[in-house]
């Protein structure tokens, strides 16, 4: 094994957070990894570094995932099964299926990070969500270094949230996800309304797949900053759902406050326009702030530490409870 010591971590974390591992190796393939995992149980996995904030130098054998492939399972006439390989990178999957006309991750378009960790918080964006097309979960168990499987139903997937992030939290690595994907008659879910905005600003009446990534690839690059110019990422917080009575007792102050029904009793309220109304948008606190065009968005602006970032990320919280009586949940993992 290629143990390297004292590898800086500053370009396997999308936030560009400059944290030292003492120990640190890279594994191509499933073989690898359980090779590590024979003589190392104490490790710290790295796969895409975009749903992390790295606060301290990491004592644990970090293990870089980069086990890469994608291959076709079966298909048929309208239905096609895929199994892609933790390492790939998720944009590029996207992009990929689009160009192949494999339907049901377009508008998971230009989300950061790699496939292996797209389960784990059941990313998504408007109106979809990786669920809908997951059949199965392969992992690595820690412990025993078997490979196990994993149900769409055995995930328990919910809003960004699975049983990799809660039950059976650092017990197992994601090797591979298995997708459907449609071939021809796709359920297009263009009416998420800035979708609906932005195909029309083009003059697109029947978007195509690729219309529909491409409106969401441009919706994203206008409101979120590049992870490669500015460290990011992502969406910092979820957006918290809370009970309609409180919503009702919001618009009595805040008329236009934005909501999206959940249930009949719930409703959705956007985090970043809760941030906003709480003076942070476009505000920098040293090398650190809130991105100027989506306050849900925690930026480091060159040698901000993760201390620092957290530490606002923090300040937020307190001051949207303060004013409003609501709890912000972080969505990013502080390690």
């Amino acid at each position: 094994m290629n143990i390297q010591e004292n590898i800086s971590l500053k370009k396997y974390n999308t936030f560009g957070i400059a944290v030292n591992a003492k120990r640190f190796i890279s594994v191509a393939s499933v073989y690898e990894l359980q090779q590590v995992l024979k003589v190392e149980k104490n490790i710290f996995l790295i796969s895409g570094g975009s749903n992390m904030l790295l606060t301290k130098d990491i004592e644990a054998l970090v293990v870089h995932l980069d086990i890469k492939g994608i291959s076709i399972d079966r298909e048929d006439d309208n239905t096609i099964y895929l199994t892609v390989n933790a390492g790939e990178n998720w944009h590029e999957l996207v992009i990929w299926c689009v160009s192949n006309n494999y339907g049901g991750i377009e508008n998971l378009s230009l989300i950061p990070g790699n496939v292996g960790t797209c389960p784990i918080q059941n990313i998504g964006a408007y109106g979809v969500e990786v669920k809908d097309t997951i059949t199965k979960v392969e992992a690595l168990e820690i412990e025993t270094g078997k490979l196990i499987q994993f149900s769409n139903e055995s995930c328990n997937f919910d809003y960004r949230n699975s049983i990799f992030k809660n039950k059976e939290k650092g017990k197992y690595i994601i090797t591979a996800v298995s997708f459907q994907l449609t071939k021809r008659n796709h359920n297009l879910n263009s009416s998420y309304g800035a979708i609906e905005i932005e195909l029309k600003s083009r003059d697109i009446t029947k978007p195509t797949l690729k219309d529909i990534s491409d409106a969401v690839i441009a919706i994203r690059k206008s409101k979120l900053p590049d992870p490669k110019e500015i460290g990011n990422s992502g969406s910092f917080f979820k957006n918290p759902v809370i009970p309609k009575s409180k919503f009702l007792e919001l618009q009595k102050e805040y008329p236009k406050a934005p909501s999206y029904n959940v249930s009949k009793t719930e409703v959705k309220v956007p985090a970043g326009w809760l941030i906003e109304q709480a003076g942070f948008k476009g505000k920098r606190f040293g090398e650190c702030g809130v991105y100027e065009k989506q306050a849900l968005v925690l930026v480091n602006y060159g040698n901000a530490s993760g201390k620092e970032i957290y530490n606002l990320a923090q300040k937020i919280q307190e001051t949207v409870m303060r004013k409003f009586g609501i709890s912000l949940e972080i969505e990013v993992n502080i390690i």
